[in-house]
């Protein structure tokens, strides 16, 4: 299997958080030609705490990815995903620490990553979207501003108020290289799933980064959130999430979507409750109609995981190829592989699965 995947079309998928996490385990199983883009805005918990006291790039999010991508024993994911209960490290996790020492000994945050990656044997590439650092920084449609990741969610909620527009300090910073050479040589771009104005937009504020995607000859695609987020979407729909994106990019020569991926799956009535109590509900469905300019690949996309909805990895990772497959033969975009190649790849992992 493993020839079939360095033979796989090039994916790029841009965000952050457990969203992007759970459709790059999908991803895996088809292509091991992943580049993961990783904000680094995160200012909370562990990465908020080693990022204060080394001066280093949050880690939180890029652990995660790369776990995701990783080929290892149960038992490394669980030392890697450890955190600590007790004493002076109590909220710490290990996976976090490792990537901070090995930070300290290369001296530069991009090599540390790399070498982590080696060790794992990560199918793919994992990338901070930016070696800079930066403050997320949101204006409240109260007009009010709200500095730090962490904070602007509560603060809105607090405020009882939505999020205007965000943007990071300082305003403008460079992209890795690698980042912009992956996104130029993509097949697909995938725009999340995940949060909306703390993990997605703030790699699109990245210097270079919308510029590049529209600049690219690959299918660009958004997956939308499952359940909105309080103190972040609340009461959006699928539109509203495109919208707040299309507002921070500028761009209009060329398109930053082409599909939606969209769930159309319920979600059993105890955790409706149990999320509604939390202020989140599930994100209304909706189709194509004659005004709208992208097309819709609406599906049951809900996995409940210890009483979490989550995405359906596995089957989001099946409509993608299948849609670059569609796509293969209509418009020729795949360059890196061939059609019957991925056809193959489809019919193995839907033997398998």
């Amino acid at each position: 299997m493993a020839k079939y995947l360095k033979r796989g079309p090039k994916i790029v998928v841009i965000g952050g958080g457990t969203g992007t996490s759970v459709i790059l385990r999908g991803l895996k199983k088809y292509t091991s030609n992943i580049t993961a883009i990783i904000t680094v805005a995160d200012d909370g918990g562990s990465s908020g705490k080693l990022r204060e006291d080394l001066g280093m790039l949050p880690p939180g999010d890029i652990r995660s990815c790369i776990l995701a991508l990783a080929d290892t024993e149960p038992i490394m994911e669980q030392l890697l995903q450890y955190r600590f209960e007790e004493g002076t490290l109590k909220g710490q996790n290990f996976g976090n620490l490792l990537i901070a020492a090995m930070n300290e000994i290369t001296g530069n945050f991009e090599e540390a990553i790399r070498k982590i990656s080696d060790v794992l044997k990560v199918k793919g590439t994992v990338l901070p979207v930016t070696l800079e650092d930066i403050t997320l920084i949101a204006e409240l449609e109260s007009g009010e501003l709200v500095s730090g990741e962490s904070q602007i969610p509560k603060v809105a909620l607090e405020k009882k108020t939505h999020i205007k527009r965000v943007s990071i300090h300082p305003p403008k910073v460079a992209p890795l290289e690698f980042a912009l050479e992956a996104i130029e040589e993509a097949d697909a771009i995938i725009l999340g799933p995940g949060s909306l104005y703390t993990s997605i937009i703030p790699n699109l504020l990245v210097e270079g980064l919308v510029e590049g995607i529209c600049a690219s000859n690959a299918i660009k695609i958004y997956i939308t959130n499952i359940m909105t987020q309080p103190g972040e979407t609340d009461n959006y729909t699928i539109m509203d999430h495109v919208e707040a994106i299309l507002n921070h990019t500028n761009e209009e020569k060329n398109p930053i979507i082409d599909y939606i991926i969209s769930n159309n799956g319920k979600i059993p009535d105890y955790l409706v409750d149990k999320y509604r109590m939390e202020g989140a509900n599930l994100v209304p469905c909706e189709g194509e109609d004659s005004d709208c300019p992208y097309k819709f690949i609406i599906d049951d996309y809900v996995e409940v995981k210890k009483n979490y909805v989550r995405h359906d990895g596995d089957k989001l990772a099946y409509s993608i190829f299948k849609l670059i497959a569609e796509e293969k033969l209509s418009k020729d975009i795949t360059r890196n592989m061939d059609y019957n190649h991925l056809m193959q790849l489809l019919r193995i992992y839907k033997d398998n699965s």
